[in-house]
């Protein structure tokens, strides 16, 4: 029997360009869960401990945040972005 482990992407997507190319891929995608898994590794890779006390939120709340059945609030989404660095735009027009 072959033996596998759980694949996490956190532990691949170390760069600031692969961070960057995950997010991209996101935000293109409009699916606000997909959106917030990019966000849910980039913390990770980063280290959530950090990122949680950045973000002002306690490490557990992160982890069940953006876990598969987590639905994270716009605000600790947005103290995500600002922990990681991410600066978030909004432009007013018609979706492509």
């Amino acid at each position: 029997m072959v033996k596998t482990i759980p694949f996490d992407a956190a532990r691949h997507i170390t760069s600031p360009e692969g961070q960057q190319e995950l997010l991209d891929d996101a935000f293109a995608s409009g699916d606000a869960a997909c959106i917030a898994n990019a966000l849910g590794v980039i913390a990770r890779a980063r280290g959530m401990t950090d990122v949680a006390r950045e973000a002002g939120v306690t490490r557990e709340a992160l982890y069940k945040s953006f876990s598969e059945e987590g639905d994270p609030r716009l605000t600790t989404l947005l103290g995500v972005a600002r922990a990681l660095g991410v600066t978030l735009t909004a432009r007013i027009g018609r979706a492509p």
